[in-house]
């Protein structure tokens, strides 16, 4: 089957038996997850607890389909550095890890930590979201969740490839990488959604905010796997 998307044709291959059969293991074992967790915790199951396996099996299917490309070290060494860089800011503005300010009174700032500081790990979240790791320290927070650090992970592999495939187009190929709007739109809908800035219209969007960082997600992938660098 053939679509186009952003003016290419793009061939989509029929599924394997294979394919079709771990798929339909992981959703399986992905839905027995949220069942028992909802039976457990008496919660009714909504699309809340379905945002975060739209993140992973859209990851798995990003790592599972997309290969890197041929390239020599340096080239490697140059996406691999960009990547990573990508995903600092992207967790940045994401809320994988942000630096806490220091407070005007240090007695309020020692007996704050004193209580917080250290290191936590959640079990009880929903499936997807959890298990999750915390930690506050009197500068720096973590706030690990699992399908945000799998997402976040995808979406820097996917720069990765792009720029090997730019190196490979030569110096117009990676001029352009840094203008698409593929590139640069996780950044901006990270900072946009979760941020926590304090905006009449970031409060307004906020009870939406899974469901509108997960239509990010989901298009920026799509963008940088069929990504026009010409």
């Amino acid at each position: 089957m053939s679509v186009s998307v952003a003016g290419r044709s793009i061939t989509i291959p029929r599924p394997t038996p294979i394919t079709v059969a771990t798929w339909l293991t992981v959703l399986v074992f992905q839905t027995v997850l949220v069942v028992t967790y909802a039976a457990a915790s008496n919660a009714q199951i909504g699309l809340f607890h379905v945002y975060p396996f739209v993140w992973i099996n859209l990851s798995l299917w990003v790592f599972w389909q997309t290969d890197i490309p041929t390239a020599d070290r340096r080239q490697h060494a140059l996406a691999g550095s960009i990547a990573i860089g990508y995903f600092a800011i992207l967790g940045f503005f994401g809320g994988l890890y942000g630096w806490l300010p220091l407070f005007d009174h240090p007695e309020h700032h020692l007996q704050y930590f004193e209580q917080m500081q250290g290191f936590d790990l959640a079990v009880t979240l929903p499936p997807g979201y959890g298990p999750a790791l915390f930690y506050v320290s009197p500068t720096l927070a973590l706030s690990i969740t699992p399908y945000a650090l799998i997402g976040y992970l995808t979406l820097a592999y996917l720069v990765y490839v792009t720029v090997l495939d730019a190196a490979n187009a030569a110096a117009p190929g990676i001029l352009g990488l840094f203008a698409c709007i593929s590139c640069t739109w996780p950044i901006i809908a990270s900072a946009f959604v979760g941020a926590g800035t304090s905006t009449t219209l970031v409060a307004g969007i906020y009870a939406q905010a899974y469901e509108l960082s997960t239509i990010a997600f989901v298009l920026t992938v799509l963008l940088l796997y069929w990504r026009p660098l010409e």
